[in-house]
């Protein structure tokens, strides 16, 4: 369920008229630009009284959309209402739920826990998503959910209305900054502006450091304002600082380096999940579940057997972050190590929990040391004294080894023609190996360059392809999901025949390893596996156009008149959407794409879901539903930004999601780039989303950039086409 989040308001009085459309993703500094910090606080007033809730409902890997669905019902019952529904509602906040995981991440934790409560009760768990912080305990309240599990800090205020369990955590609330800026020892003789969001904890200690420091202007934000776009703010230097609580900015640091920490403005708090004061008996069985969890224990780094791993009801797999294992599409978790790892977890009923490696070489190694519990990273099992401190699994996946060149090279005949050429890879791959035993054992004379082993094997390919690298050696599977998206480069030379790939775990844990290879071995080439290895390794380079052009009397589709209703109700111009439909499907109603997306204008099945959509293969529902969610993703950005610009950033997050833009325009600011002008500024940012130098620090991860760069510039090109063909007519 969402609720339209955008409001008009404007302010009365003696305050000048203001406007400002806000949505959950709209940046701090955005707004306080449009207004100036004298409004602020008549508009969070208005804001509060005229928006109320912003909610959806959806799993944790969807990209949650504005749909008109019905209103909630609402239950505000204790646990025997709950077991006879037999769903656990579990409110949290929804700009949590949809960036990439991290290891740490406190409220990503406590949607696991709570998931594992649920099944303990036999209960469904339904997660449901608030776009404003200040609306959780009143929703609570209103029997909207039914616990609040949002990193929530236990305060005398909030005591006074909801109940809260026994502690999950402690924190301290600590002072933020921008990098560079000189660190106070204290939280005293602070000057500036200070930014927090309202219904937060850290607005009553800002009104404690405002007693300390009269010279410092607090600035209270909507609730629905997400941690980072004050992060971003406080970095551009529209703050001077804010206030986050010290656990969650571990998980910041993990990827950003652009802020500092100051000192603690708290006292140590406790963090804790909230229910009704009516619910007794969910609170009491909340706290039993919770009792047993601690004597379990949740320490990051250990070595745990699959019997001891089913009872923490918990696996963790070590990966990267990349097109062929892991990553983050249109706010869906995707990968084909990811999808069987996930099918695994939940055969034996524990949940999922992906640990991203800062490069290969340190897969094994973070193995050995008890960050994760197995590696699926498309290894190729080896006999190296360091590899052998790991066991492999049986095979999961078989791949050629294979010299990857130019579209230009003239292909190779035979390892001799590899004499005087260049060849990069990464020292840890099987690669660098084989390479190494086809030089010795016939030799050839060729130079293996060594290159990052944060490098992934399509960058190297772009690398290759652009010039950079001669030559490099690629596994079939990835070559063939490369030529699939691009013409420039080829296989020239295969230098191994299929070999395996497969999982590692530590030689002491026998179970699991069994368990494991009985998984492997029943999945393998299974539809289920079919269905993966094809999404993902190969995709069609693109559909056949379903309509005949020639003689189409002032046509620019099958579908114009049907655009043109829709076009105009969400404010398009129809000829920009039939230049869109063209590239999502080629005018296909059937077409279906490898990531799974539907229809003309290939709309994922969730967000259909949430639009309430069924038949997605039905024109006149895949036009309309796709430009009700080209209009929500145009709503994620300012209304400052120039109209053509704005169109192609919502063409691009339509493509790829909004937050991968979100982090493009990040990306774009700190490498000097207008992150308010797409191309030849955002773009190029986007397409270094792809480099692990610079998706490692993303909110949202890897993106593979070329993809949304491309679709913007061909919907573009054609949709100039279509305006001089209209003109001329």
């Amino acid at each position: 369920m969402f609720y339209n989040a955008w409001c008009r308001h404007s302010p009365i009085g003696s305050v000048s008229p203001v406007v400002f459309e806000w949505s959950p993703n709209t940046c701090a500094e955005d707004f306080m630009r449009h207004i100036g910090t004298t409004h602020l606080l008549l508009i969070f007033t208005l804001l509060a009284t005229v928006c109320g809730a912003n909610e959806i409902s959806s799993d944790e890997n969807s990209e949650a959309v504005a749909g008109n669905p019905p209103a909630p019902v609402l239950h505000a019952d204790d646990l025997a209402g709950i077991r006879a529904r037999g769903v656990l509602r579990v409110l949290v906040e929804s700009d949590h739920i949809r960036h990439l995981p991290r290891k740490g991440d406190p409220l990503l934790k406590e949607r696991d826990l709570a998931q594992r409560f649920a099944e303990s009760l036999g209960l469904e768990m339904q997660v449901v998503a608030l776009d404003t912080f200040s609306r959780l305990l009143p929703a609570l309240q209103d029997g909207l959910g039914d616990i609040v599990a949002a990193n929530l800090t236990v305060t005398p205020a909030r005591q006074e209305s909801v109940s809260f369990t026994v502690p999950l955590d402690r924190r301290f609330e600590m002072l933020v900054l921008a990098k560079g800026r000189d660190l106070p020892e204290e939280a005293k003789g602070l000057t500036g502006k200070l930014g927090v969001r309202a219904g937060s904890s850290f607005e009553q200690t800002s009104a404690e450091l405002l007693e300390m420091n009269p010279q410092l202007e607090i600035v209270t934000f909507p609730g629905n304002i997400g941690a980072e776009a004050l992060l971003d703010s406080v970095v551009t230097g529209s703050l001077d600082y804010t206030i986050q609580d010290s656990n969650r900015l571990t998980v910041f640091l993990s990827y950003r380096n652009d802020f500092q920490v100051g000192p603690p403005v708290s006292t140590e708090r406790s963090l804790a999940w909230a229910v009704r004061q009516n619910s007794p008996a969910l609170l009491e069985a909340l706290n039993g579940f919770l009792h047993v969890h601690r004597i379990l224990g949740h320490e990051n780094n250990y070595v745990a057997d699959l019997s001891e791993l089913r009872k923490k009801r918990n696996i963790r797999m070590i990966t990267r972050n990349n097109a062929a294992t892991y990553f983050l599409w249109r706010g869906r978790l995707m990968g084909f190590e990811y999808d069987m790892a996930t099918r695994f977890a939940k055969k034996y009923g524990m949940q999922l929990e992906v640990v991203v490696a800062p490069t290969h070489a340190d897969l094994l190694p973070m193995l050995r040391s008890g960050e994760g519990d197995f590696v699926a990273a498309f290894m190729t099992p080896t006999t190296d004294s360091n590899d052998s401190l790991v066991t492999f699994s049986n095979p999961n996946y078989f791949a050629s080894e294979v010299v990857v060149g130019r579209a230009s090279e003239s292909p190779m005949n035979t390892p001799a023609d590899l004499a005087g050429r260049r060849i990069a890879v990464r020292r840890s791959s099987a690669y660098w190996r084989t390479l190494e035993e086809i030089r010795a054992g016939e030799g050839i004379e060729f130079e293996i360059v060594e290159i990052p082993e944060s490098m992934e094997t399509e960058s190297v390919i772009a690398a290759v392809a652009d010039g950079l690298y001669e030559l490099t050696v690629a596994d079939s599977h990835l070559l063939e999901l490369e030529m699939s998206l691009r013409d420039d480069i080829q296989g020239l030379l295969q230098l191994k025949g299929p070999t395996p790939r497969a999982w590692a775990v530590q030689p002491r844990n026998t179970e699991l390893l069994k368990a494991i290879n009985d998984f492997l071995d029943s999945e393998y080439r299974s539809e289920f596996y079919n269905i993966a290895n094809s999404r993902y390794f190969d995709r069609p380079a693109k559909y056949e156009s379903g309509w005949d052009e020639a003689g189409a009397d002032e046509k620019l589709s099958p579908y114009d008149d049907l655009v043109r209703e829709f076009a105009q109700r969400y404010g398009f111009d129809w000829r920009l959407i039939v230049s869109q439909m063209y590239q999502e499907s080629r005018f296909k109603p059937q077409a279906r794409s490898w990531a799974g997306a539907v229809g003309l204008m290939q709309v994922m099945p969730r967000t259909g879901k949430e639009l309430g959509a069924v038949d997605l293969e039905d024109p006149r529902v895949s036009v309309e539903t796709g430009l009700r969610y080209l209009k929500w993703v145009w709503e994620r950005f300012p209304n400052r930004l120039d109209h053509d610009e704005h169109m192609w950033f919502a063409l691009a997050s339509y493509n790829a999601g909004h937050g991968h833009v979100r982090d493009a325009r990040r990306l774009a600011a700190q490498l000097e780039l207008d992150p308010d002008v797409w191309m030849g500024n955002v773009e190029l940012a986007m397409l270094k989303l792809a480099e692990p130098e610079y998706s490692r620090h993303a909110r949202h991860g890897y993106v593979r950039g070329t993809e949304p760069v491309a679709y913007v510039r061909h919907i573009r090109e054609r949709y100039r086409a279509y305006v001089d063909l209209l003109d001329r007519e």
